[in-house]
Parts: structure tokens; C-alpha cells; sequence
């Protein structure tokens, strides 16, 4: 395996240091390779290993260092990856109690609450954090906080910076796009999920959302769009359900036949629902 650039550069220092250089500018040399190679498998593990062997990983680290910060953190991150929720939140309360707790770690705990669906402990938590603390993600938190009580003001205000804050706002958009979608704002909604495919083209789920808000206004055309085959079928079975939802069955039939003819394998959802308007 190829040697990340880093550790590359510290053996080089390593190897320049035993010429002539002293027994303790040695061992520094050595400590620091070790912190990165360290820092580098904790990265590979936190992103790309399978979710059950991040955790075993660190809990490992944990139970070798228990007065570290940074494996705990690997822990309640690996923990919330591997949906384990509630030992997340717990992980994630043991971080915020150490001594070297920082907001960001609180951000984090809120996540795993809200993915608990403790909204109103979550929303405590965020109240913790100084308003000096801006990031993307904690704006993100605070606009589903305020979206979950109904705050549609301050849910605007917050979704507007978190898109303003992150250079790949399209999950953002989307979720801003599905709060308006929800309050009935379809026109709004429209535009926050076209701006999000713009920004990220292949977000299905923007896609998807995309082809509600205009189903809700009973324009049953799809959008142009990049789409493959499968995308193009769903999206009519997706029309058709909202025509039907909204008394306009024959539409509704139609999209579903148009469903089941465009996909490129047996589309089953479509062609029951299909059978059901037919008999």
C-alpha cells in the first residue's frame, strides 16, 4: 500500500536524522511518524471500513487510553455510523464531559439525539453552544429543530446559512425544499429542489421531491432532467400516486401504465397499484 504524502515526508526526515543527528531528534522523528501513520488509519477506519469494525477499533483504543479525548470521539462517531443510536448518544455525552470537550463535540451530540428523534434534548444541547460557533452543521441541527416546532421564520433563517456556510449545499437545499414542501409552499419548494439538482445533479431524492412539489401543483410532467431509465419510472409512479392522491385517477392511471411500460425490469409497485385501479 502506498504511504499517505505525510509519512512519506517524515520517513525521509527519519532517515536524513541518523546522519549525525542526536538520539532525541531521532525518537521525535520516530513519534511523529507513529502520530501520523496513527492519524491516517484512524481516518480510514472513521470513512471507508465497515461500520461493526470501526467500532470494535475503538473501543479498543478507548479501553488502551482511557483519558484521550480522540478515541472516544472515533467511538460515538463509529457508534452513530453503525446506527447504533442510543449507544451514540452516550458516547457522544461522555466526549462533551471531558475536559477537553469543544461545541463541535456538542453539535455532534445534538446529531445523535435528533437521530433518536430526542428533538427537544437535542434542541437543549444546541442552546448550549455559543452563538460564536458557526458551522454548517450546527446551522443544519438548528433548522430541523426549528422546522420540528413549526418555526418557519427562524427555520429559513437557519437553512439560509447552512447553504451559505458549505460549498455542497444540495443536501441542505433538499431538505430546506422538503420543509416548504410541507408547509404547502410548493412553488418554493420547487425551486429549492431545482437549485439543489443543480448543484448536485444525481440526488435522486431531490429528483423525487422535485417531481411532489410540481405534482402537487397538478402539473404531471416530468422535468427535464438527467435521468436513466429506472429514475424515469419512479418518478411516473411517483406523479401517478400524487394525481390519484388528488382525484385525478385517470391521470393516475395513466402514468402508472406509462410507469410499468418505462422501466426497464418488472416494475411491481406500479403494476399492483395498476391492477387495483383497473378492477
Amino acid at each position: 500500500m502506498r504511504l499517505p504524502l505525510r509519512c512519506c515526508a517524515l520517513l525521509a526526515a527519519l532517515a536524513l536524522a541518523g546522519c549525525g543527528a542526536s538520539d532525541g531528534q531521532v525518537s521525535r522523528a520516530v513519534e511523529d511518524l507513529r502520530e501520523a501513520r496513527d492519524a491516517d488509519l484512524n481516518e480510514i477506519m472513521l470513512t471507508v471500513a465497515e461500520p461493526a469494525e470501526s467500532v470494535a477499533y475503538f473501543q479498543r483504543l478507548a479501553t488502551a487510553e482511557p483519558g484521550a479525548i480522540a478515541p472516544k470521539r472515533g467511538l460515538a462517531t463509529s457508534l452513530v455510523r453503525a446506527k447504533r443510536g442510543a449507544e451514540g448518544v452516550a458516547a457522544w455525552r461522555e466526549v462533551t464531559a471531558h475536559p477537553e470537550a469543544e461545541p463541535a463535540d456538542r453539535v455532534e451530540l445534538a446529531d445523535a439525539l435528533i437521530r433518536t428523534n430526542d428533538w427537544d434534548e437535542a434542541e437543549r444541547v444546541l442552546d448550549t453552544i455559543p452563538p460564536t460557533f458557526e458551522t454548517f452543521q450546527r446551522y443544519r441541527l438548528e433548522a430541523m429543530v426549528a422546522d420540528s416546532n413549526e418555526e418557519w421564520t427562524r427555520a429559513d433563517s437557519f437553512y439560509e446559512t447552512a447553504a451559505g456556510l458549505t460549498t455542497t449545499p444540495a443536501g441542505v437545499l433538499n431538505n430546506w425544499g422538503y420543509s416548504k414542501l410541507t408547509r404547502g409552499d410548493y412553488r418554493a419548494a420547487e425551486r429549492l429542489f431545482t437549485d439543489a439538482l443543480r448543484q448536485e445533479p444525481g440526488l435522486f431524492t431531490a429528483k423525487n421531491n422535485l417531481v411532489l412539489a410540481r405534482g402537487a401543483q397538478r402539473n404531471y410532467d416530468l422535468p427535464v432532467l438527467p435521468l436513466t431509465q429506472t429514475e424515469r419510472a419512479e418518478l411516473l409512479y411517483t406523479l401517478a400516486l400524487t394525481a390519484i392522491k388528488q382525484s385525478d385517477v385517470k391521470i393516475g392511471e395513466g402514468l402508472l401504465r406509462d410507469a410499468v411500460d418505462t422501466h426497464p425490469q418488472h416494475f411491481e409497485e406500479a403494476a399492483r397499484a395498476l391492477r387495483a385501479l383497473e378492477a
